[in-house]
């Protein structure tokens, strides 16, 4: 019989990821012509009407940008202070786009947007070390032994230790550049890092996050992601996701 399969119709909704479709179907919030459904296995129809929590949902052609973030704006919808948000700088045709992780404020570099939430949750989910790339620039000259207490691990936030992937490319006593990858998505991690060994961030940009990379970007610029790419990066997923 075909069909599509409950959980990947929930999740090309833009809802939420199969395994929250999943939850959500065991729990017995859906439905499926006026009927509750609770088989992970049950196959959609063309003609079907699916409802989540009474709410009628349909699949949506899914969008793929790379956006690249300038300096001084922050990485999300709304912000009660007044600040400048990542939105200020989009389409209003963009608005129900989601940023997949965030850049503070000083940061800049490469975001993906998008309303696949099932892409969302494989870039972030903390189980599947998806490395993101960046460049970074310090006060003052690092030395051998604070390299490896960061590749090695630091505890910025009590149970919580960070590590990174370290490669200086340019120093001298006034400042330090270095390309960092990191393998968590944890909050302001890399200015923690260096601020826990005594150095302060000047620049931080990320320049790769997974497969994808500013390449033909200008600084507030958003560019669709090709068909080819996101093949690519969603094979990569998979690969990653497998040694997990």
């Amino acid at each position: 019989m075909s069909g599509t399969r409950l959980n990947k119709y929930i999740a090309s909704s833009g809802l939420c990821s199969r395994r929250k479709a999943d939850e959500l179907i065991e729990n017995g919030q859906v439905m499926v012509n006026g009927k509750k459904v609770t088989e992970l296995g049950y196959l959609v129809q063309e003609k079907d009407k699916v409802f989540v929590d009474k709410k009628l949902i349909h699949p949506v052609r899914h969008e793929y940008y790379r956006f690249y973030k300038p300096a001084g704006y922050i990485t999300t919808a709304d912000d009660e202070k007044g600040r400048k948000t990542i939105y200020d700088l989009l389409p209003e045709s963009m608005y129900h786009l989601k940023p997949v992780g965030r850049l503070d404020k000083d940061s800049t570099g490469l975001l993906i947007l998008t309303n696949d939430g099932e892409l969302i949750n494989a870039l972030t989910h903390p189980s599947v070390k998806v490395p993101k790339v960046y460049l970074v620039t310090i006060g003052g000259m690092i030395h051998k032994h604070e390299l490896e207490q960061l590749a090695n691990g630091i505890e910025i936030e009590a149970g919580k230790i960070a590590y990174a992937d370290i490669t200086v490319l340019e120093q001298d006593n006034e400042h330090t550049t270095m390309e960092i990858t990191l393998f968590q998505g944890m909050n302001r991690q890399i200015r923690k890092m260096f601020e826990h060994v005594g150095y302060e961030v000047k620049t931080l940009k990320r320049t790769r996050h997974a497969t994808l990379d500013l390449a033909g970007l200008k600084r507030g610029e958003f560019k669709p992601i090709k068909p080819k790419q996101i093949k690519e990066l969603k094979n990569f997923l998979n690969r990653i996701s497998k040694n997990a």
